[in-house]
């Protein structure tokens, strides 16, 4: 049974795969959109910002049940 915590533990680690790959897709998404309208680049910059920091938070919660796993249970 105590192997079975390092597996959910990799699992949850996933959640960290999903948001590099989200970040990834926010930042290209903003550079395609900044190179077709310059002008209105800089009004979706707190956007870009704000995506990115849910994201970042999805990942950073993903890495935070994985330590759980590992150490409380």
């Amino acid at each position: 049974m105590e192997e079975l915590k390092y597996v959910g533990a990799g699992l949850a680690c996933l959640a960290m795969l999903g948001a590099a790959i989200g970040v990834g897709n926010i930042f290209a998404s903003y550079l395609q959109a900044a190179i077709r309208n310059p002008s209105a680049a800089q009004q979706q910059f707190g956007n870009l910002i704000f995506g990115f920091a849910v994201t970042e938070a999805l990942g950073i919660f993903g890495f935070v049940i994985a330590l759980v796993l590992i150490f409380a249970v």
